[in-house]
């Protein structure tokens, strides 16, 4: 073998060893901006109560006040209306980016209403919707009275706005 060939043959792999590691540098500068980029993505956050999938369709109408507590748990809180009412409230919200603030995206409150023998009476699940007090069970928004007038300090006692 000649001299020049032998030269030409060392800057071929030379070349070859430059091009695998240039790519291998891009690719760590890759992986880097992916990971320092995928730090920044969003969050989202649960407080208060997580309903149990299928947990409503367990309490039948008439169900007892311990078959609640079985399938439920402790409620957030326990007013006296009409009979005794157990609330569980809880409230999610995200943000886009990790720095930002938090946004409300939803806010419930379940509600399971007692007769006087601690019987269910009726269930609501009330959230928040176009910026009014909602039941998603019965479809209803309800009117101010004592039921309201709790609910209402509820929801603000969740937003952050």
């Amino acid at each position: 073998m000649t001299i020049t060939n032998q030269t030409s043959l060392r800057a071929a792999k030379r070349r070859g060893l430059y091009a695998r590691w240039r790519g291998l540098r891009m690719l760590a500068v890759v992986a880097l901006v992916g990971g320092a980029l995928a730090g920044c993505t969003g969050e989202q956050f649960q407080k208060g109560y997580i309903l149990p999938p299928g947990a409503l369709e367990q309490i039948p109408l008439g169900a007892s006040q311990d078959q609640v507590l079985i399938v439920m748990g402790t409620p957030s809180t326990v007013a006296t209306l009409d009979g005794e009412v157990f609330y569980y409230i809880s409230q999610r919200s995200e943000r886009m980016v990790a720095f930002m603030n938090q946004k409300v995206v939803d806010q419930r409150v379940i509600a399971v209403y007692f007769d006087k023998n601690r019987r269910v009476r009726r269930l609501a699940n009330y959230g928040l919707q176009d910026g009014k007090i909602f039941d998603s069970i019965s479809r209803t928004t309800p009117t101010s009275g004592q039921e309201m007038s709790y609910l209402a300090p509820l929801f603000k006692l969740l937003s952050f706005n």
